[in-house]
């Protein structure tokens, strides 16, 4: 896989296409495997990391699984940041030591880390709220994986990991929602403390730890013990719709009652990306936040929910440095945002007049 060649594409979760798509960006399971015959990774020596590098490899080989492995040793910070940018890796395998990398999928929608926390972390993301299908595809990843390699399970515990929180399953179910009415008429407390207790987690774009740039926010279970991947998957498939609910009641309210104050958001966040010469990524995040709600209530009609989903990736610090093809101080990074923001909206206003 060329990683520069990410900079010119999209994955398949930021489409926009998938079901409930103006609210939910993404679905996303990951499960958490280790192998019986090695030591959690965290006590495992860089001889043994590369032994479980090379039998993790072997059996995705003969598993027949099309996937394009990147030792993440031979790359660079810069490198590394932008899988984590494409959500393809996480911060904790960027920065780990000794032998680690990933094997990714051709449309980015699976990715397999390998000498993370756990062994294996494997994942699936797909656009839209469709945790079934994605549950499907995991699933059979993991079997195709688990006829190669000799898992660690006990019949009482289920799954064994490093982390005690994912014993059983080792299942993480998420999803990624984007709620701007809900956070601008200040109701999104209220519903994550609901969620805190029926034991899901909220955390930012990138996780844990991350804060809620753009509204995004990624909603997962907590609990992995005791319960089926089924069940966990159910328990939030029957949440996730109620979300949805009020952050659609929400923005109507909003545009029924505040039109006009609306509208003038939406707009005045547009024009300021079509106009900016300097930009921050977090201002970034806000206004295309504010363009991508306008573009659901029909505020903006020339410009696709595609194009703002890339912009929000697009214009992470990583992806603009290979955009740009160097090395950039913030102040330059801040330039080059603008300049690449206001390229990206003229070719989208000049395919639509070209359509006309």
């Amino acid at each position: 896989m060329n990683l520069d060649a990410l900079t010119r594409t999209s994955g398949e979760w930021l489409r926009g296409t998938g079901p409930e798509s103006d609210i939910v960006i993404c679905s996303r399971i990951r499960l958490a495997r280790n192998l019986a015959d090695f030591p959690f990774t965290n006590r495992a020596s860089d001889a043994e990391k590369t032994e479980i590098e090379r039998v993790c490899r072997s059996a995705m080989d003969k598993a027949g699984l099309d996937l394009d492995y990147q030792s993440l040793v031979n790359l660079g910070p810069l490198d590394r940041q932008l899988l984590v940018e494409r959500q393809l890796v996480s911060r904790e395998l960027s920065n780990g030591d000794g032998p680690r990398g990933v094997a990714i999928g051709p449309r980015e929608n699976m990715s397999v880390m390998i000498n993370e926390e756990d062994h294996l972390r494997i994942q699936v993301m797909n656009s839209g709220f469709s945790l079934p299908d994605v549950w499907e595809q995991i699933n059979d990843l993991d079997d195709r994986l688990e006829e190669q390699l000799h898992y660690a399970f006990n019949p009482q515990l289920g799954y064994l990991t490093a982390c005690p929180t994912n014993v059983g399953t080792g299942i993480r179910v998420g999803v990624m929602l984007h709620l701007p009415a809900l956070a601008n008429t200040k109701q999104i407390e209220k519903v994550f403390r609901a969620l805190h207790k029926i034991n899901l987690a909220v955390r930012g774009l990138y996780g844990e730890g991350t804060q809620a740039d753009g509204d995004f926010y990624q909603i997962s279970n907590q609990q992995t013990l005791g319960k089926s991947e089924r069940e966990l998957i159910r328990n939030l498939s029957d949440v996730i719709p109620q979300i949805i609910s009020y952050e659609r009641q929400a923005r109507q309210e909003w545009i029924g009652q505040r039109r006009q104050h609306l509208h003038d958001q939406v707009s005045r966040a547009y024009g300021v990306l079509k106009t900016a010469h300097t930009i921050s990524s977090s201002e970034t995040m806000h206004l295309l936040s504010s363009v991508r709600m306008g573009i659901n209530l029909g505020l903006i009609d020339d410009l696709e929910i595609r194009t703002v989903n890339e912009l929000f990736i697009h214009t992470q610090p990583a992806h603009l440095q290979k955009i740009q093809g160097e090395s950039l101080e913030v102040d330059e990074r801040n330039i080059a945002r603008a300049g690449y923001i206001r390229r990206r909206l003229l070719e989208g206003r000049h395919d639509d007049e070209t359509a006309d």
